[in-house]
C-alpha cells in the first residue's frame, strides 16, 4: 500500500478495528486508550472526539498533544517490518501504533508496553 493511502485512512475508521482486535482477545477500551495516550499524549475525552470527526493519520499524528520521546523503544516487526527501520518519520509512526496494539492484544504485561 503506497503511503498516500496509509496516511489517508481516517481514525474514525481505524480505532474501531484497533478496539475489535484488542476486545477479541480479552483487553479493554481503556487499555487501549492508555497505550495510544502514551504514544501521543491524546486524552481518553480528545480519543472519543477524533472518533466522532474527520482525521485522518497524517493530521492525527501531526495534531498529537504530546508525542511520547520515548516512542524509539517501540522496536520489534509488525507486518513483516522492523519498526526501527521504517525511514518515513510519519509511517514509524503509524507502525509504533501498530505494534504497541498488537503487543496490547497478544497480553503483554502494560509496564512493559508503555515501555516503564
Amino acid at each position: 500500500m503506497q503511503l498516500e493511502k496509509v496516511f489517508a485512512i481516517h481514525w474514525a475508521k481505524l480505532y474501531p478495528m484497533y478496539l475489535k482486535k484488542v476486545v477479541a482477545k480479552g483487553r479493554s477500551q481503556d487499555e487501549l486508550d492508555a497505550v495510544i495516550q502514551w504514544l501521543t499524549g491524546y486524552t481518553a475525552a480528545d480519543l472519543r472526539a477524533l472518533e466522532q470527526g474527520d482525521v485522518d493519520l497524517r493530521a492525527f499524528f501531526a495534531q498529537a498533544p504530546a508525542f511520547n520521546p520515548d516512542a524509539h523503544l517501540v522496536t520489534g516487526t509488525v507486518c513483516g517490518v522492523r519498526v526501527e527501520e521504517v525511514a518515513d518519520p510519519l509511517m514509524r509512526q503509524v507502525r509504533q501504533l501498530d505494534k504497541l496494539v498488537d503487543e496490547l492484544a497478544k497480553g503483554r504485561a502494560m509496564g512493559k508496553i508503555l515501555r516503564a
